[in-house]
């Protein structure tokens, strides 16, 4: 089986939707998604996410199932040092590696600092809707792998978010979602790519065989966008404005 989580174009966060260089990036990529044999879609009920699906299921004539667990994750907790809301991905370095257990995929959320906030909550209900989904194509979590009597060789795509693709990713892979959240990004528009493996019949992992691809991008001469990664200084700015967030760092050109 083959899972794609495709996390949605440059985002307008302040109508939660596209800009305009957004809406070029969806249909270059709706362009590459058309080669795939997609059995499935699944989005998020947030704008931004379905309006990237869009340019897809139009060409496809295809409707995608939302999803509502799949809303960019929501957990919140106190900064100690600012106390500031802020979501798990925002929390500085020297905070979040300090954790206990923060590598732990059983033990990060149990961490003092999320106590009392909805970190834990949110990431119970992400792994209760990751498992319903994979159930619909007969995989049960079993400790470290998963078991499937029957693979099936589909293809199915998510378009979502980046946190809630590291979280999904995390709970299919049994990895803290900490590390991935802090030490990878997927950027607007791009493509990660999960795949089974099975070395004993019945018995099956998750590997991630392409992480945040943006080829249907570099390929068009599009230049990426860097919404999600923080800006390399934050004076004069208020690095919590999501319109902000993202849009200070380096341009790439590809």
């Amino acid at each position: 089986m083959r899972i794609l989580l495709i996390r949605h174009a440059e985002p307008d966060y302040t109508v939660d939707s596209l800009t305009p260089k957004g809406r070029i990036e969806a249909e270059l990529l709706s362009r590459r998604m058309v080669r795939y044999q997609i059995r499935d879609f699944y989005v998020s009920p947030l704008g931004r996410a379905r309006d990237t699906a869009a340019y897809t299921l139009e060409k496809l004539h295809r409707e995608a199932e939302v999803l509502p667990w799949l809303a960019e994750f929501r957990g919140r907790c106190k900064d100690p040092e600012t106390g500031e809301s802020r979501l798990p991905w925002d929390l500085p370095p020297r905070l979040w590696s300090a954790l206990p257990g923060v590598t732990d995929p059983d033990r990060w959320a149990d961490a003092p600092l999320f106590d009392g906030s909805s970190v834990k909550p949110i990431w119970e209900e992400t792994k209760a809707g990751a498992e319903a989904l994979m159930a619909r194509y007969s995989f049960r979590k079993d400790g470290p792998v998963w078991r499937c009597e029957s693979n099936p060789k589909d293809t199915i795509a998510l378009f979502c978010h980046f946190g809630i693709s590291a979280a999904f990713l995390a709970w299919l892979t049994d990895t803290s979602p900490l590390v991935l959240w802090h030490r990878t990004l997927s950027l607007p528009s791009s493509v990660t790519e999960v795949v089974t493996e099975e070395r004993i019949r019945g018995e099956v992992s998750f590997r991630i065989t392409r992480f945040g691809d943006i080829t249907h991008l570099e390929s068009a001469g599009e230049k990426r966008s860097t919404a999600g990664l923080f800006p390399e200084c934050f004076t004069g700015v208020d690095s919590t404005d999501p319109a902000v967030n993202g849009t200070l760092g380096t341009e790439y050109p590809y």
